[in-house]
Order: structure tokens, then sequence, then C-alpha cells
């Protein structure tokens, strides 16, 4: 179904003897935010080890697997791929071995200024195995004539402009980083005496491990026998936190700048009910992502909420299309429609964002087709106008529906009796009314507006966001 996609997902687990086992749970709890690629790289405190594959946590990784990974420290990762494709020589975390021994880095986000600086690399003789913006980093440490890691790392990273929170391993060091925009998420915990990272705080959980706080932004934080350091390096910067974190991409039992994300998408729900009331009788979210805010809007407006689209959770990646058409087969094999909840009702249907406007379309179909009398949609987000730069693999901004058409031309196309977005403000309060901490300034909203806090340096040369290196 197009969606905007997940990113990627980091963790790190430092001083632990089941080191790897508790990587691959922590990875399975980050699985919503990458599903193309995982995998694992453990230190022994000499040498690294290291799986990868395509595919799901897991499927990649077995008890036979997981104990060829020996080792305290470990990072790993789960992919979708933003920039770079989705093939074997992407996988992450990357591994090398330079003048100054192994390295492994892990990566979410992306660089705004990869292709310059590879254009750059490849001119001074550099030879890369990949495609991703990542491996620019790792030739950028190589290349630095620093002595101490922490500084080789910072002074490449002073050349990455955009979005990364970053896990390195060696088989000494364990280094997260975060970049002084903070755009996409990196927590720190721990469990027991070990230190542990991981994108978002729902993988502590499952290891159980408390949370400590969130790696600031422009923050690197080293560990090692010696102990933790913090370093920041980079001076201050106006933070630009993701706000589509909130709205779709964190799990709901995250927490993101001191806020549960459950209650701000709640709030959402609630906020998009005062803005767009309806004389409807029953609300419908299409799930998974937009359950909480079609609770809020339940709450709110005091009509009942009801399972009127169920979800298939055994998606594989491929299917067989019967040769006899089946209209919206895409769609059907992820949702279906109850007609019995349906049949005969004036309908709200919650969702999150509308990005093409195709499955929206077809869901209304659907619905209309198992009997409803109205359909009214409700979107829990502004409209989604412009692409993504820092790690969110968006559609160029053409292919993207608002950017073209306003909400009463969304709304013929999709053929809902009504369509009402939330507004920003409302976007705005309602991450506010989670938690009272900074201010609304201090949130990435460019994918609503298109003003973005640090501009895309490679679209000079007219490339796509999942194509930067022309692949």
């Amino acid at each position: 179904m197009p969606k905007l996609k997940e990113e990627c997902g980091i963790f790190g687990i430092y001083n632990n003897l089941e080191a790897s086992n508790l990587t691959y749970l922590g990875l399975h709890a980050l699985q919503h935010r990458g599903q193309e690629s995982a995998g694992i790289v453990t230190s022994d405190g000499v040498n690294l080890h290291k799986h990868r594959d395509m595919g799901l946590v897991s499927d990649i990784f077995s008890e036979e697997v997981l104990s060829e990974l020996p080792g305290k420290n470990a990072i790993g990762h789960v992919r979708y791929s933003t920039t770079g494709s989705s093939q074997l020589k992407n996988m992450q975390p990357i591994v090398i071995n330079y003048y100054r021994g192994p390295l492994a880095i892990a990566h979410n986000g992306n660089l705004t200024n990869a292709k310059n600086l590879r254009d750059e690399l490849e001119a001074d003789g550099a030879i890369f195995q990949s495609t991703t913006d990542t491996e620019v980093i790792v030739h950028l440490i190589a290349k630095s004539k620093e002595e101490k890691l922490v500084r080789r790392i910072i002074e490449a990273l002073m050349r990455c402009k955009g979005a990364y929170s970053l896990m390195f391993l060696t088989p000494e060091y364990m280094i997260a980083a975060r970049d002084p925009y903070g755009f996409r998420p990196l927590a720190m915990g721990k469990l027991g005496d070990s230190p542990v990272f991981a994108s978002e705080s729902c993988a502590f959980d499952l290891i159980e491990a408390d949370f400590e706080r969130e790696v600031e932004p422009g923050e690197i934080i080293v560990i090692s026998a010696d102990g933790m350091e913090s370093f920041k390096p980079f001076g201050e910067v106006k933070h630009a936190y993701c706000v589509f974190e909130y709205i779709y991409f964190a799990r709901p039992d995250s927490f993101l700048t001191g806020r549960n994300v459950y209650q701000v998408r709640k709030e959402l729900g609630k906020q998009l009910a005062r803005e767009h009331p309806i004389d409807a009788d029953i609300v419908v979210a299409v799930p998974d992502s937009g359950v909480p805010s079609a609770m809020g809007f339940a709450e709110e407006t005091g009509l009942p909420l009801e399972l009127g689209l169920l979800r298939s959770h055994y998606m594989g990646r491929t299917f067989i299309e019967p040769q006899q058409s089946i209209r919206n087969f895409g769609v059907k094999l992820k949702l279906n429609a109850i007609r019995e909840v349906l049949n005969g009702k004036r309908v709200v249907i919650i969702d999150d964002s509308i990005v093409r406007g195709t499955t929206s379309r077809k869901i209304v179909k659907m619905i209309r087709a198992a009997g409803a009398k109205e359909i009214h949609m409700r979107i829990s987000s502004p409209l989604t106008k412009f692409s993504c730069y820092y790690g969110i693999d968006t559609p160029v901004k053409e292919e993207l529906i608002a950017n073209s058409l306003n909400t009463e031309e969304i709304r013929k196309y999709i053929t809902s009796d009504s369509l009402g977005y939330l507004s920003l403000e409302g976007v705005m309060s309602s991450v506010e009314a989670a938690k009272k901490i900074n201010g609304t300034e201090n949130f990435c909203n460019a994918c609503f507006t298109g003003k973005y806090p640090v501009e895309l340096t490679d679209k000079k040369t007219k490339i796509k966001q999942l194509g930067l290196f022309g692949n």
C-alpha cells in the first residue's frame, strides 16, 4: 500500500554476554522501520563478526546464526532503502577493514550532500562498493589523518549535511552519533551495566532495559572499557525533530522528545474531530496506523469506534494475481471491509495521510461496495505536498496528489462524500498537548510546508531520492 516508507532502524549494546541475541530482539522491535534487509555485527574485542541478509529479522537470524556472532558488543540495522537501491550490496551495518583496523557503521537518515561528497571522493581515487550515502561517511573516516577514532568521526561528520543517527563499532569502541538538527530519533538506555541504544525506546521494553534519555542532537557518545564520554562538537542549531515520526513512523509505545507516541496520535484524532466535525454513525480506522487517531476522534465526538476494516498480518513479498482480474486486488490483499459493520451506515474513515491518493480511492470504493451510505474521510495530518530529504522515502513532489490538487479536488478523486485534513497548527497543538516541552519551531514539517531546515545540495543534479548515485 503506497504509504511513506519507514526509513531504517538501528540498535547497539555494549558489554553484554548475550549481545547478539539482544540485538536480534532489539531489531525485531524495530522491524516496522525497515523490512527489506537486516544485519548484526558483533565485536569479541579483537575481531568483528557480521551476518546480513535480505528479508525480515526473524527469517534471517536463527539460533545457529546468532551463535556464530560472538562477543559482548554488537550493533544492528533494519533497512528500508532511501538512498541506494534495495539490494545485497547496500545491506547494513557496513563493515570495512582499513589501515586502522575493522570498523562497522549503521545509519538511519539521509545525507543531503552525499552525491557531491561521493564525486569528490571518487575524483580522489576512492572506490565505492555500494550505492548508499552511508559509505560516504566510511570513506571520509578512512581518509582522516586524526589519531583518535572519535576525532576522525567528528571530522567526517563535519562535512556531512542532512540527517543521520549512527552507530559505530570497532573491537574496542561503540560510538553513537546524532546530527545537530535531530531529524531522526536515537534513544539511550541501560540493561544492568550494559549501555543500549535504539532508534526507538520500544526496543528497550522487549529486552527489559531502562530508558534513560535521548542522544541529544549534535551529540557523539563514545563507550569503551574506560567508560562513557560525550562530545558536542557541532555548535548549536535550531532543532528539527521529524513531526511525521509522531503521525506515522514510530511505534505507538515509543517515547520521542519526552512524549508518548500513542498519546500524541490520540490527541491528533481529538483535534481532527474539533476541526472537521461530521454527522455520522460510526468511526472506522485504516489499520494499523490510523487506530489511535480514530480512538481520539471517536472519544471526542461520542461516535462508536467500529472494526470496519480488517488487516491481513501475513503479507509476503509477492502474490500471483488470478488471470481473471480482481478489482482493487492489491488493497484487498491487505485490507478487507466487514459488510455487517458498514452496511447502511454513515462512516467516518480515519487515516494518517494521503500520499498519491490511489489507495484512499480504493479503500473508499471498497467501503461503498460494502454498503456504506456515506463515507467521510478524515486525515490526521496536513496535506503532504513535498518530498522528504532526511531519510523518509517519499515520492517526488510531482507524484504527491496534494502537490497539484486542493482538498476538494482530492475528495472528488478518492470519491468520498467529504474530506478533511488536520491543520498544521492542529498537529503542533496535539504534540504539545502530550507534553509541554520546547516549541513548535523545533520540529521539521517540510513535507507539509516545503520549508527545509537543510537544503538538498544534490538537487542541482536533478536526481531522485531513491537514485542519488544513479543505480
